[in-house]
Parts: C-alpha cells; structure tokens; sequence
C-alpha cells in the first residue's frame, strides 16, 4: 500500500466513511484561486494523481456555484473521494489559505507581498518549498477573426484598454467603435495585464469594459463581436485571433509554445500553486510532485498551456543580432530555458532552481558526451554599456556556478549587456525582465 493510500485509510476512518452511493463529505483536498489554472488545468492534474493512485471512476461534476467543480472516484470496491476546487481569481486562492478554507491557492500571477504579510504567521509564502510554477502561460490578446489588426506594440495596447484609443480607424481599421472585453478584478489575468501593460503606461482599464470571471466566457464574447479585443489565458483563445506584441522596440512575436516557454513573449507569465508551510496535508504536497513530474507536464500541455520539459529550438542567425550571438545561433542550438533572479537579488528564483535540475537531466538523456553549454547574460540598459555587459555575465557565471554543484561543468558563459531586449527597460518589470541567462548547447 502506498503512503498516500495508507494515509487515505487513516483520513476516512477519521471522517466516517460513507456510503459507496455519496462520494466521501470531507474533501481530502481543496483548491481555490484562478479561474486560469483551475477551469480545467488544476481539474486534469487531480484526475492523474488519482489514476496514479489507483482510483476508479474518476468523474468531474459541476459545484454549486459557476466555475466550482468536484473531482470524484473510488478505490476499487471502497469508498468514494471527492477534490473541491474553486476558480473565482487568484487573490481568493490566498484568501482562502489564510482562512483555512483550502490547502491549496492556484495563482495565475506570483503572491503579493500584502498576502505575503497576511500570511507570514503560516511561515513564508515565497519559499522554494511553498511556492511552485507548475506551468507557463502567454496572456493572448484576441480579436475577432474578421479584425485586419496583426500585431500591437504595448503601449497601443494600453491606449485601447484605457479607452485613449476609441475607434479601430486609428490602427489602421475599419471606422467603428473599439470594444473592449477584461477579466475581473479578482483574476491573476486581470493583475496580469494591468501589470505589464496598464501600469508601465500610467493608464488605467476603461471603466466601460465589460468583466469576466471566465476566460472561456471572455473569448466567446470576442468571437461572437467583429468589433471587440481582448485578453486571455493561452488555453482560451478558442477560435478567436491572437495579435502578436512586441514591446520595447523589440520584435513582435505571437504566443508561440517557443516564445511562451522561453517568457521572451512580452505577456508571458507564470502559473502557480501555492501551500502554506505549515500545511501538513500529504494530497497537497502529493498534487505538486505529480504537476512537476514528466507526467504532470505532460498534462500541462495537453490542456494548452506550455509545460517546462527542456527542448531545443531553432534560432534563426540574423544578419543584425550581435557577433558572438550570431555565431552561436549557426552552430548551436537554444534550449527552452531562461534563468531568471529573484527581484533585486543576485540569487535564481525558484523556478530556476527546479530549472538547473531539468537541464542537468535534459544533458544526461538527450546530449552527447563531449556536448557543451553556453549560458548567455543579458541585462537592462546602464549609462556605461561596460557596466551591462560585466552584470550580464556575472548572471551567466552564477548559473554555471550553480549547474556546476550538479555535476554539470562542461560549460562556458558569454555577457550580451543590454542588447536583444525582450521587454522595455523604461519600467522596472521590464528591467527584471530583461535580466536573464539564455541556455544554448553546442
């Protein structure tokens, strides 16, 4: 019997076992948060674990509010089981650990430091062990696809949503009157968008917007209107049109499962669960391991957000990308991987961390043994370009340091500076942005 089935006996003799007819009253666990991850992500990985676990009759059934759900199964010939999960935005997930009305908060959008706060007598809500991205997302901004519009800077973006920009005809559309479709204010989405598009603006939504609690809602409505624009999880862009975006003068780039997982799309972002320290649930703790497991990725993308199993992919050598980047774009080849820093710290963050162990597997299963790693610094702009370059390479030479406690020393490091932006250095989540090490194998 497997620890999380032993501990199961324990939990339902505990609770009072019921009858094969009901599933089990108690929850063995509760999610709640953002309607991005639990709509269907949060519901598919349950079901897995619990096939893993060997379940059966493992069934969805809607709750008794809109966008509430029970995973239900039983072991074979035993009780029924039930996993509640509650998407209503991601601030309701870190509301509902600091009531204790949930194990788990699915966040679309990393913890603020007001929960953080709210949170601290629980232990710290920014711990490796606590906080986990267990997929990437692109928020895709969608049209209708009868709209001519292919592509929008940020700053367009955000003279539409604040309602500066009223009528297609200043894009180059038809003379008619644009329509704009938001997710809520609860939604991770929502803080999302506000974050890397609003705010660096100076704007604010337009207060006429229509609001969604669902991304899938969301996307229906543009579909269903030639005149509206809106933004989404990667998952929900159903039929409508996604517009490529650039930002800081850089290349305007759609979406894409390469531009997505590597987060050089400008409105990429990352999806979370989140667990109190001091939370001694073994199904919580269970449903992390299973999420970032190969299995677990695997449901990642089939349910259409970007898992993080290390791949490579084709770089294309152009003519203006700078000497030494271009030389390593015709003889090597990047893998999906961007190391990134805590904000105002020289330390990786925790999805790098988990990130040094999937390049060091990738190395092991899929590259030869005279295969060597470049690590590529990139960092935002300074008034000495020198300054940017050294900064750049300090980032690449502390992850070789860090690859190299994991038996991975067949590497080297080269500092870009603050050339090839995927962000715009005027805000400072831009800057974080731009700080990165790019992974490339030769």
């Amino acid at each position: 019997m497997s620890l999380l089935r032993a501990l199961l006996a324990v939990f339902l003799l505990s609770a009072g076992v019921p009858s094969v007819a009901s599933p089990q009253a108690t929850p063995l666990l509760r999610i709640q948060g953002s309607n991005t991850v639990g709509a269907a992500l949060a519901p598919a990985l349950v079901e897995g674990l619990l096939r893993q676990q060997g379940f059966q009759d493992i069934t969805r059934q809607p709750g008794a509010l809109e966008n509430e759900q029970t995973v239900r199964a039983r072991q074979a010939e035993g009780p029924w089981v039930r996993i509640a999960i509650a998407a209503h935005g991601s601030s309701t997930g870190f509301r509902a650990l600091r009531e204790g009305s949930a194990e788990l908060a699915a966040s679309s959008r990393p913890v603020k430091d007001a929960e953080v706060h709210a949170l601290a007598a629980r232990g710290d809500l920014r711990s490796r062990a606590s906080e986990q991205v267990i997929a990437i997302d692109g928020l895709a901004v969608i049209v209708h696809p009868t709209n001519p519009l292919r592509s929008l800077a940020v700053d367009q973006l955000a003279a539409l949503f604040s309602g500066e920009l009223r009528n297609w005809r200043a894009l180059g559309g038809p003379d008619a009157p644009v329509r704009l479709y938001a997710r809520d204010d609860q939604s991770g989405t929502y803080d999302t968008f506000k974050e890397l598009v609003l705010v660096p603006q100076g704007q604010q939504l337009d207060a006429g917007a229509r609001r969604f609690e669902s991304n899938d809602r969301l996307s229906e409505a543009v579909m269903a209107d030639p005149l509206g624009i809106g933004f989404v999880g990667l998952a929900s862009v159903g039929q409508a049109r996604a517009l490529a975006i650039s930002a800081g003068g850089a290349q305007a780039l759609l979406p894409s499962p390469d531009s997505v997982a590597t987060e050089d799309y400008p409105l990429s972002r990352r999806l979370f669960l989140y667990r109190a320290p001091d939370d001694a649930s073994p199904w919580a703790q269970a449903l992390i391991d299973y999420a970032q497991s190969a299995e677990g990725q695997r449901i990642v993308e089939r349910v259409g957000f970007i898992g993080q199993a290390v791949r490579a992919i084709p770089v294309e050598a152009h003519a203006n990308l700078p000497g030494d980047y271009r030389e390593l774009a015709q003889t090597g080849r990047r893998l999906s991987i961007n190391f990134r820093f805590q904000e105002g710290s020289a330390q990786l963050d925790n999805k790098a961390m988990r990130d040094l162990e999937r390049v060091r597997d990738y190395l092991n299963a899929s590259a030869g043994e005279d295969a060597q790693l470049v690590l590529v610094g990139f960092g935002d702009a300074k008034n000495d370009p020198s300054r940017a370059r050294l900064l750049s390479r300090l980032r690449a030479e502390t992850v070789r340091r860090a690859l190299s406690r994991l038996g991975v020393t067949n590497s080297q490091v080269l500092g870009i500076g603050d050339d090839l932006p995927v962000a715009d250095n005027q805000a400072e989540s831009g800057r974080i942005r731009n700080r990165r090490v790019e992974v490339w194998i030769r």
